[in-house]
């Protein structure tokens, strides 16, 4: 097959003629087969996205699916090569896009995935092509970028292997993927509604934890331990769709377990009975390896951790992932860690692991502050210094009577044109040109209620200088309720970042004496502990338009982000397909030049 993209060319940077050879080339690219060939390192993949009828947890609902799957299909590539996704957009009434978690997107920012931001949404009918490189090996997944679609269902795995005849920097025998994710029994469009309404109508905690889209409800795989007398025992066999993932292990064996959570709401903790973890990679990056008996990991982080099953081989083991952060009201997710020496229906003779207890900040902390970059040979070193930084401040407020959530005092509300078209093409009218604010004032208490909980929306974006170094200060505060401060993850998109520390209260300039400059881990998501601040630093080395926000999707939806730009006029060219609305789409139907 042989499509054509239409590209939008910089005509100051870019001669007629060499825009006809790129164009040959790009056509011979995407005429490559529709299977994976070694020889082009080319991965083609045809989706449809839609919504269907599914069973999560044992309890017919509505998913938004791709190619009749829930969850998505696993990508699997090596580093170096190339994965080109036709996207059709299935759905009747909405928009589409899918954001590649953890993937760079150098060169290609425009496939990022993000509406109004990197793309326009892909409209009901219309089919796009996501082409991009997968550069580094790691643990990475994908999903929705619009409304609320990820709440609905809309993701999937993203493995990345070594490049060929390249090693990974430990030994295992074996590798599981699990993919993490919470589901309510409301479809998705309920949430969007309640937190849009006037007071916010909270549709409450999810009903069940996922575990590769599986997990079980009104019954329990333990329900023998449980204090609940109608709580039933699940079956272990049979229903296809919620039936859980079991991880069937020989003896004496090492396993790596790739763990990415795409939860929309929870932070989970990970525990494995009688068996300790080895954690040896975070965010696509190698880690100092350590020991421990449980792992936080929080919505949009990844991880590999090696186990070795040296336990009594008569036995199976539960497999518990746990809410953090917040009261729970989710059940555990079980799954069984089956020595293939017996039945995987034969239930261990041990009590499911304990999650610690939800507000045990100091245990997440713990876990967090042994996190460390392996070695300056897979991950650059750290900048020294910093050419400019940025402090956001991170509230709960009220926007004419509507409950949002703020960075500065300001939430993000964005606007119907692209910002990498209007950017590039210097419309000025298409977004705020106001510059958003780069700290908050210093009497600001955070450990108290706003005292003013008034905001403004605004989509106003932070122009950094390409290759300059930039600190970002994540700082906490209380919310509107008194003696309440929530966990917030924090995903940048088109880099990763260096997390040089964790406090507590309000970050002062004092606090630079605590940074790790030394191995700091190398990351796209952090968290920020409540009353906390938390310590990133970045080079904007990456010419695009580039979200960051906390990765709790309600939180976004209430507008909890913010939006840089590096380098866009750098970019030669832009698919015209991608900035089809707004005002550029306006330029092209009137066949004005983009200049």
């Amino acid at each position: 097959m042989r499509t054509r993209y239409n590209f939008l060319v910089d005509p100051f940077s870019r001669s007629f003629k060499g825009l006809v050879v790129c164009c040959i080339l790009l056509s011979l690219i995407q005429c490559s087969s529709a299977t994976t060939s070694n020889k082009t390192r080319h991965h083609f993949y045809k989706w449809e996205v839609e919504y269907m009828y599914w069973s999560p947890d044992g309890l017919e609902n509505v998913v938004m699916g791709i190619n009749g799957k829930f969850p998505g299909p696993t990508i699997r590539a090596r580093a170096g090569e190339t994965v080109h996704v036709r996207l059709t957009n299935k759905l009747p009434t909405e928009g589409v896009v899918i954001h590649w978690h953890g993937i760079r997107q150098k060169g290609t920012p425009w496939a990022d995935g993000t509406a109004s931001i990197s793309q326009c949404a892909i409209n009901p009918g219309e089919t796009f092509d996501y082409r991009f490189t997968v550069d580094r090996a790691g643990t990475y997944f994908y999903h929705g970028h619009y409304g609320m679609q990820r709440s609905a269902g809309l993701y999937g795995s993203l493995i990345v292997d070594v490049a060929e005849g390249e090693k990974e920097p430990f030994h295992y025998d074996g590798e599981f993927d699990l993919l993490l994710s919470d589901w309510w029994h409301k479809i998705v469009h309920h949430q969007e509604l309640g937190l849009s309404s006037r007071p916010m109508r909270w549709i409450g905690e999810p009903q069940t934890l996922l575990i590769n889209g599986r997990g079980q409800y009104g019954c329990s795989l333990a329900a023998h331990y449980s204090n609940n007398s109608s709580l039933s025992q699940c079956n272990i066999t049979g229903h296809e769709q919620w039936a859980p993932f079991v991880l069937p292990v020989d003896p004496n064996k090492t396993y790596r377990i790739r763990l990415a959570s795409t939860t929309a709401l929870a932070s989970l903790n990970l525990a494995i009975g009688n068996h300790k973890m080895v954690v040896v990679e975070a965010d696509g990056n190698y880690l100092q390896p350590f020991e421990t008996d449980d792992l936080d990991i929080y919505s949009g982080e990844s991880y590999s951790v090696l186990v070795t099953t040296s336990q009594d081989p008569s036995q199976n083991y539960y497999i518990s992932f746990g809410v953090r952060g917040r009261k729970p009201q989710t059940p555990q997710a079980l799954t069984i860690l089956n020595y293939k020496t017996n039945s995987a229906s034969k239930l261990p003779l041990s009590p499911p692991p304990v999650t610690p207890r939800w507000d045990d900040y100091a245990h997440s902390k713990a876990f967090s502050n042994k996190i460390k970059a392996l070695d300056h040979k897979t991950i650059p070193k750290p900048p020294s210094t910093y050419d400019r930084r940025i402090i956001l401040l991170n509230t709960q407020n009220k926007v004419n009577g509507y409950t949002k959530w703020s960075i500065n005092n300001v939430s993000l509300s964005l606007p119907p044109t692209p910002y990498l078209g209007s950017i590039r093409f210097g419309l000025k009218h298409a977004f705020d040109q106001t510059k958003p604010p780069e700290d908050f004032p210093a009497q600001y208490d955070v450990m108290k209620p706003p005292v003013n909980p008034n905001t403004n929306t605004g989509n106003g974006v932070y122009m950094l200088d390409h290759f300059s170094t930039v600190d970002v200060i994540l700082q906490n505060a209380n919310a509107l309720a008194e003696n309440v401060s929530e966990i917030h993850p924090w995903h940048l998109h088109g880099h990763d970042f260096y997390v040089l520390g964790y406090g507590e209260g309000k970050f002062t300039k004092a606090d630079e004496q605590k940074f790790n400059l030394k191995n700091p881990p190398y990351r796209n998501t952090a968290v920020i502990f409540p009353y906390g601040w938390t310590a990133l630093r970045f080079v904007a080395d990456n010419p695009g338009v580039w979200a960051f926000h906390c990765h709790i999707e309600p939180h976004l939806h209430m507008g909890m982000g913010v939006v840089l730009a590096e380098g866009v006029k750098r970019i030669p060219r832009i698919p015209k397909e991608a900035l089809s609305c707004g005002l550029t789409g306006k330029k092209f139907m009137t066949g004005n030049n983009l200049s």
